[in-house]
């Protein structure tokens, strides 16, 4: 075993998860720092959006990230503070009835980042990890940009020198309107400025913190021209020094109330998270593994709960940051944690005459990015029908909030995977000039050969599809020449339910009564036991089961000849 493939295998929970090479110390570290350059803008970005003070997001870059990068596999994803479930936060706290930034808020906060990660422990003890999988790439494509309308519509009235609204986003959008008489024309410049200049560094390039340079310009300007005394409004006082460790809110009150949304949480996270991990991992010649990620996750989320953070998730836009930098390690982002710690330490005072609308620009920007809009293009190009799925999650986060989008996003990929197996592609096999099976549609009169018709289910037959399966025998058989041998191909059918198993013998009593051979091929043995429980092989006999269908055919000739 080479040393890299010891480096991949971390059996067990918590078994060491920081693998170094000599020569990419230095590599890893710069991308740490480049990390922290970039995303501590972000970060301050993602407090607003979750309601949380500032100084919170800073937060999630410290105890955070250390635990993910010890307890965690993957070596490129990034833990953090992060868009989406930011705005589920607030979205869920909202519903709470509890002002933002204040203390019952951060501690509620707390208590569903706790939750989260009891919610994570138990997914990794039971391998609920699969989760990640009842949300479809089209889905998420839909949610992302849901979440990212959302995101900016709300940042609109502080980077337009506005009063905040509050609302659901379409609202939020009028109020907008109704008051663009009286913006600010001092704050629409600053935020202007800034998206202009993260704009033209990211158009030189996006090793550049362009974010970082027009925060930290945007800071310089205001305190030289005295713009707060102008009537820009900044973010006042910022809390210097590490956080302490906190104790969320603990009631039986209290956590009822958070576990809805810490649900819909852990769904958006398995997700996220899962996907991202494997897509990097897939790109460097890493094995994924999702459930050491999860260990990672849920001690993430314990440690922000622990140090008056808020919930944490893998970050595609941190990992393709810290990725693009060439960081290929978890030394990466321990030097992250490292210079954020530098950051909260020294810098926290400056913070103070951050103009609003500069950092509303910053979380707009955030925003905009969410909205995928190429990737909504490429699903009306190739799936029109999956795009009116990802149109529908956009819709649902957009109008109802993110917590009930997350609910309608999985309801539709579920609905989405349903649509297929209700209505599967079947056919009837029949055999080509030059003897190769080849598949033709089920329509009337379709045969195999003269009297012989293979007809291959396209999915497991259940209780939604089994009344399909009777009408495609029924459309076959009551059509055409007389058939004599009925032959269903089961290579596809992986499952029969016991509503499926009762419509088989109802359909091989129509065939018994037609003078109709019922044969079975290509049956896998899980399937095969199903069908002996419902008596069906006792029915036709072991005769009748053929393991290829090209033996059925040769049966066929044989007993015609």
């Amino acid at each position: 075993m080479t040393e890299a493939s010891r480096a991949r295998r971390r059996p067990g929970w918590l078994a060491p998860a920081v693998s170094l090479r000599r020569d990419g110390i230095v590599p890893d570290v710069v991308a740490g720092l480049t990390l922290a350059a970039l995303a501590i803008p972000e970060v301050l970005g993602y407090a607003r959006i979750a309601g949380m003070p500032v100084e919170t997001g800073l937060y999630t870059m410290l105890l955070p990230m250390v635990v993910f990068a010890l307890l965690g596999a993957s070596r490129q994803l990034v833990v953090g503070a992060d868009s989406a479930t930011a705005a589920m936060l607030a979205a869920g706290l909202a519903v709470l009835g509890v002002p933002a930034a204040t203390p019952e808020y951060v501690r509620l906060a707390g208590t569903t980042a706790l939750v989260v990660a009891v919610l994570l422990v138990v997914a990794r003890v039971v391998r609920l990890g699969v989760l990640a999988n009842f949300l479809s790439r089209t889905v998420l494509v839909g949610f992302l940009t849901g979440v990212g309308i959302q995101v900016a519509v709300g940042q609109l009235p502080e980077a337009l020198g506005l009063p905040p609204t509050g609302g659901s986003t379409p609202e939020k959008a009028w109020a907008v309107a109704v008051n663009l008489p009286d913006v600010v024309p001092i704050a629409v410049a600053t935020a202007a400025g800034v998206i202009v200049v993260v704009l033209v560094a990211r158009r030189i390039s996006r090793r550049i913190p362009g974010t970082l340079v027009a925060v930290v310009a945007a800071i310089v300007v205001t305190a030289a021209a005295g713009l707060d005394a102008r009537g820009l409004t900044v973010l006042g006082d910022v809390p210097a020094g590490l956080p302490g460790f906190a104790l969320p809110a603990l009631g039986i009150d209290d956590l009822r109330a958070v576990l809805p949304l810490a649900l819909s949480m852990l769904v958006v996270i398995l997700a996220q998270s899962a996907a991202t991990s494997r897509a990097y991992a897939a790109r460097h010649g890493d094995v994924a593994d999702t459930d050491r990620d999860v260990v990672g996750l849920a001690g993430a989320n314990l440690a922000a709960a622990a140090t008056g953070a808020f919930v944490v998730n893998g970050s595609p836009t941190k990992t393709q940051m810290i990725d693009s930098a060439g960081g290929r390690s978890q030394l990466a982002h321990l030097a992250a944690a490292g210079a954020s710690v530098v950051a909260v330490l020294v810098l926290a005072p400056y913070l103070s005459l951050l103009p609003l609308a500069a950092l509303a620009a910053v979380v707009l920007l955030i925003g905009v990015e969410l909205v995928d809009v190429a990737g909504m293009r490429r699903i009306w190009q190739v799936r029109r029908l999956e795009f009116a799925v990802a149109a529908l999650t956009t819709v649902a986060v957009v109008v109802v909030g993110v917590e009930t989008g997350i609910v309608v996003a999985v309801i539709a990929s579920i609905a989405d995977h349903l649509r297929h197996s209700y209505a599967p592609r079947s056919s009837v096999l029949t055999k080509s000039a030059q003897g190769h099976w080849r598949s033709l549609p089920v329509t009337a009169g379709a045969r195999t050969v003269e009297g012989l018709v293979v007809h291959r289910f396209g999915s497991g037959l259940y209780f939604a599809n089994a009344a399909r399966f009777a009408d495609d025998v029924a459309l076959l058989l009551g059509t055409g020449s007389p058939v004599r041998w009925y032959c269903l191909d089961a290579a596809a059918i992986g499952d029969v339910d016991y509503t499926a198993g009762a419509v088989l013998n109802v359909v091989l009593d129509r065939l018994e009564a037609a003078g109709v051979r019922f044969v079975v091929s290509n049956l896998l043995d899980p399937v095969r036991a199903q069908l002996d429980h419902y008596g069906v092989t006792a029915r036709i006999g072991e005769d009748a089961c053929f393991d290829t269908s090209g033996e059925a055919l040769e049966e066929f000739g044989r007993s015609t000849s």
